[in-house]
């Protein structure tokens, strides 16, 4: 088969001259051990000097007032992927006139009963979410909205006739529309199709729009690398369309000469071969991910992950927790797109981990979910999760909702699940909030409010989820007892007795204190 022909034939499919492109560019044979690396973690556990993204210096600071801790940092191994390999195969993959600026009319379906109708919301709340997404990508502005009732989204043109007809009139009477925005979950590739035909401009749904966003704030491998999974359901679906269209036309089961496949069949391959290559790469970063957090077992450092929302607060929750001044919180939809980890001390001095997490949001495909299994993963292994919401907002339990729904459908264990700390952050901007949680803890972490029982919650959490216990041990001040306890432990007190001895109230493992005995079984 010549390169040339199936050049030829492929030209008038963009998915199929985007597969055939990636192929050819970067040589398939040499990208399988090339994709399996990638950034294998955004980890910064410096409490004073780390910050977001993947640090090139060591990780290191101390455990209570012992000495300095240091994780082996993940560039120091060899880099079997040029950042310009996975770049490029993040940037063949862009779907097809979703970039550039666009002035956007925002259709909302509004279900009025059945199966799909959300009751935990109202159609004007999606809405005004539906603009925040499109706003959140720069270059793109909100031209006109429309909420339009509709009995089943599902079928091919969304809405009964008489509405698909108002709307369309809509659309073309908007001067300067470059696209549409329906804001379901999924589009078919039949649905896009149709619309795009009777309205004249590109259509997108929410799970290329947040793809877009995604795309746009990536920053390391791993995020580009799962962005591009994410992608393949996309691109297989407007592939088998595109073949469909070529069917029409008498060229699409068509054999390609001297191969024994047909065009379907090539470029069914082609995506297969590369969706394998991305996931070799994930399943390279799913195994360094453990390895990291065996390197953080072994120093018995409790993990918690601050999980909520997006834009509940969490990265500015855990900068007032940690006091790292280098992380930088943005008001806007899915800042953080990778798990980075935080060292902070609670009241106690006791050293913990708080690992930033991935935004949740309402009507979010599983695929993308799964895409994001090999970060999330951190969240199964955590001691204890922080769910933070944000009061302020008009959909809050809508939220809470979605993403206890997700952490669920994450498989973690259902002790985990039941010790929650649920925390109300923004309460600076409601007079007089009452919750409707006994339980909640209510904070502003932008202004410090509230941070202090926090702490105190969080360690009484710990402290349970972990089996460490609180001691008081007598050691002898001339001997090694009170620098091991510094180093292994988290000293609380220290009260001299005498000239010789003290008494030392420790915070400590059940693992750290059988090796105490074992070393000083006098004491």
């Amino acid at each position: 088969m010549s390169t040339c022909f199936l050049l030829n034939v492929t030209l008038a499919l963009p998915v199929s001259r985007l597969l055939y492109t990636w192929c050819v560019k970067s040589r398939v044979s040499r990208l399988v051990p090339g994709l399996v690396r990638g950034k294998a973690l955004c980890y910064n556990i410096n409490a004073q000097h780390g910050s977001k993204g993947v640090s090139t210096s060591s990780r290191s600071f101390r455990n209570g007032e012992g000495t300095p801790v240091t994780f082996a940092d993940e560039d120091e191994a060899e880099d079997l992927i040029a950042d310009g390999e996975v770049d490029e195969l993040f940037q063949q993959q862009i779907p097809a006139g979703i970039e550039g600026d666009h002035r956007v009319l925002i259709v909302h379906p509004d279900v009025k009963w059945g199966s799909r109708k959300q009751y935990l919301t109202t159609a004007e709340l999606q809405m005004a979410e539906a603009v925040g997404l499109v706003l959140t990508l720069k270059n793109w502005t909100v031209v006109d909205k429309i909420i339009m009732s509709t009995k089943t989204p599902q079928k091919k043109r969304i809405f009964g006739k008489g509405n698909f007809q108002t709307l369309t009139e809509k659309v073309r009477a908007t001067p300067g529309v470059t696209a549409v925005f329906v804001n379901v979950e999924r589009l078919s590739p039949l649905s896009e199709k149709e619309l795009q035909e009777a309205w004249g401009v590109k259509v997108f749904d929410r799970y290329s729009v947040v793809l877009h966003i995604f795309r746009c704030n990536a920053c390391t491998k791993e995020a580009k690398l799962q962005i591009s999974l994410a992608e393949i359901p996309l691109l297989r679906s407007r592939l088998k369309n595109e073949v469909a269209d070529l069917d029409q036309q008498g060229g699409g089961s068509r054999y390609i000469m001297g191969s024994g496949e047909t065009q379907m069949e090539v470029q069914q391959r082609l995506l297969k071969e590369r969706e394998l290559k991305i996931r070799a790469a994930l399943e390279r970063l799913r195994r360094k991910r453990h390895m990291l957090r065996s390197q953080r077992q072994q120093r018995d450092f409790p993990v918690i992950s601050v999980m909520g929302y997006t834009n509940c607060g969490k990265t500015t929750l855990i900068k007032a927790l940690t006091g790292d001044a280098a992380l930088e919180p943005k008001d806007q939809l899915f800042a953080t797109l990778d798990v980075t980890v935080h060292a902070g001390q609670l009241l106690s001095r006791m050293t913990v981990l708080y690992v930033d997490t991935i935004g949740f949001l309402s009507q979010l495909p599983h695929r993308l979910i799964d895409s994001y299994s090999a970060t999330l993963e951190d969240v199964v292994h955590s001691d204890l999760i922080i769910h933070v919401r944000d009061v302020s907002h008009p959909e809050t339990v809508n939220q809470k909702a979605n993403v206890l729904k997700v952490l669920k459908n994450l498989q973690i264990p259902e002790k985990l699940l039941q010790s929650i700390v649920e925390v109300h952050n923004k309460i600076d901007l409601i007079d007089g909030y009452e919750p409707t949680e006994a339980d909640a803890l209510l904070i502003s972490a932008l202004k410090g409010h509230g941070l202090q029982h926090l702490k105190q919650k969080v360690e009484e959490a710990v402290v349970k989820s972990t089996g460490k216990q609180v001691l008081a041990l007598k050691v002898d001040l001339g001997g090694p007892q009170l620098s091991w306890l510094y180093k292994e432990a988290t000293v609380q007190e220290v009260e001299v007795v005498d000239d010789r001895s003290a008494k030392v109230t420790v915070i400590i493992s059940a693992a750290a204190y059988g090796r105490y005995r074992k070393l000083f079984p006098e004491t």
